[in-house]
């Protein structure tokens, strides 16, 4: 395996070797101590090529991260208070990509705190050097199974209120033209095909002209 190079670009940035960037992961390390930093960033060239960013300064920690758009956050806190946990949690996009967090130690119910913040992986008793790969890869798993699920939601309400639009734009037109509820559908079917639109688009512009001339 290529040992992972890295390099001192600004005192919180390392980045490897960029020819290894078709096989690397692109990691965000939150850790104030440099000396924790360096064995972290060591752990991890030992798991694999990655790219890695450690950030040591929490200041401005949504906008860094934000910036540099990792597939995964890595965040390592000794003693976690709830405000902070939820803050740095928050901070790091855990909608956008897997968090996992590493404490020392953690009082009775920051653990779940964590994963309603979104933390995707929330590890108590430190962060240790065996533990990074299956803590990564379970937290990027989690991640990828609620991003789905919440896709899944999403689309599922969508298609509920579409449902109730088009209900609404048919019992418009059964009343305007006299027509029962297959004919109204027919129609707006017709219509959207003639217009090329969704169903639900022309049934919405018609919900919503119906409310103006009201």
């Amino acid at each position: 395996m290529r040992p992972c190079r890295t390099m001192d670009l600004v005192p919180w940035l390392h980045v490897v070797d960029a020819r290894l960037m078709s096989v690397r992961l692109s990691i965000v390390v939150v850790e104030p101590d440099q000396e924790r930093a360096r064995l972290i960033v060591e752990s991890l060239c030992a798991a694999g090529d990655h790219e890695i960013l450690v950030i040591r300064e929490t200041t401005g920690l949504a906008r860094r991260i934000g910036q540099a758009d990792p597939d995964i956050v890595l965040i390592d806190i000794a003693d976690p208070s709830r405000d902070t946990l939820e803050e740095l949690a928050l901070a790091s996009g855990p909608l956008e990509r897997p968090v996992a967090m590493f404490v020392d130690r953690s009082e009775q119910g920051l653990t779940r705190a964590a994963i309603e913040a979104g933390v995707s992986a929330y590890v108590v008793d430190g962060l240790r050097a065996e533990r990074l790969k299956p803590v990564l890869d379970a937290a990027m798993a989690r991640f990828q199974m609620f991003r789905q699920m919440r896709t899944e939601l999403a689309a599922t309400r969508r298609a509920l209120e579409e449902r109730k639009v088009i209900d609404r734009a048919k019992g418009l037109l059964m009343k305007a033209r006299g027509i029962d509820e297959g004919e109204a559908y027919a129609l707006l079917r017709r219509t959207a095909m003639d217009q090329g639109r969704r169903v639900a688009d022309v049934a919405e512009a018609l919900v919503t002209a119906a409310g103006l001339l009201s």
